[in-house]
């Protein structure tokens, strides 16, 4: 992650693209609710937006965005292929569908949401690098892949992959994944970063947030962005908690309270801190 103490400056630089490290996730948020909380999280700051075929919401996501006072090319929009479209031709259709649910010329940041049953991987990556090719995407990526998916999905591309999007909060570590990542210039994006609320009622983490007057959730997502090539996508609704997962900026863990946020879940921390450059 780029130092800084700005949410809208705060990135993860790798290879050819600049991701900002702290999006809003948009999963199981659809209709009036889902556009009210984009357009919540673009005023507090936020300048990622992740969204998915899947998750039927794009077309909120893309109201929220025409709505924002804050210009388009401030935006880095994520969305997803579902993997039930991961043919070639189901891939090019369904991203151009995408596209126009989004109000948006060009996605910055295409995955495929899973490894698919339906197609061949090598399959929906050249639709992919071809939908790159004709300005509709400017990065692709996976969502949901292993070390081994990842490799093969490098392998077929002729573009860099630039993130692997994965399950990824304290209590379950990737840290296979992540030294894979961090070797290889691609950004691990954690969703459910909170693990789905868990995390907030955490008295281990309270007590690591106590010095710096910060919450467990915020610990949890200091502890995700302090790792490079990491961002995180929290998913919030009320403006209060918006604002508050934003709040993490502002102070930094050490050594030992970054030792004692991954000592709650099941990594092998040291290892991985040290191939990391954090120890």
């Amino acid at each position: 992650m780029t130092p800084t103490s700005d949410l809208s400056t705060a990135t993860v630089d790798v290879q050819d693209a600049s991701i900002p490290a702290l999006g809003f996730g948009t999963a199981r948020m659809t209709g009036p609710d889902c556009r009210r909380a984009v357009e919540r999280a673009l005023e507090v700051g936020y300048r990622h937006v992740d969204t998915a075929q899947l998750y039927e919401n794009e077309r909120a996501v893309g109201e929220a965005l025409g709505a924002s006072d804050v210009d388009r090319d401030d935006v880095f929009v994520v969305t997803k292929i579902h993997r039930e479209n991961a043919a070639y031709d189901d891939a090019l259709e369904s991203t151009r569908a995408s596209l126009e649910r989004l109000g948006l010329s060009t996605i910055d940041l295409l995955l495929l949401h899973a490894p698919s049953r339906h197609a061949p991987l090598e399959e929906t990556v050249r639709a992919m690098n071809d939908l790159q090719a004709e300005g509709l995407v400017d990065h692709v990526g996976v969502s949901n892949f292993s070390v081994e998916q990842l490799e093969s999905a490098r392998d077929h591309s002729e573009t860099p992959i630039v993130a692997n999007q994965v399950k990824y909060h304290p209590y379950h570590h990737q840290d296979d994944l992540l030294e894979y990542c961090y070797q290889h210039g691609i950004c691990l994006t954690a969703y459910s970063p909170l693990a789905e609320g868990a995390v907030a009622g955490d008295d281990r983490l309270r007590k690591i947030g106590e010095p710096y007057d910060k919450s467990a959730a915020q610990v949890a997502l200091r502890w995700l962005l302090q790792q490079p090539t990491v961002a995180a996508i929290p998913k919030a609704a009320t403006r209060e908690h918006i604002e508050a997962n934003a709040e993490v900026f502002d102070f930094e863990l050490s050594v030992d309270e970054m030792a004692a946020v991954a000592d709650v879940g099941d990594g092998l921390w040291d290892r991985v801190a040290a191939k990391l450059g954090l120890r």
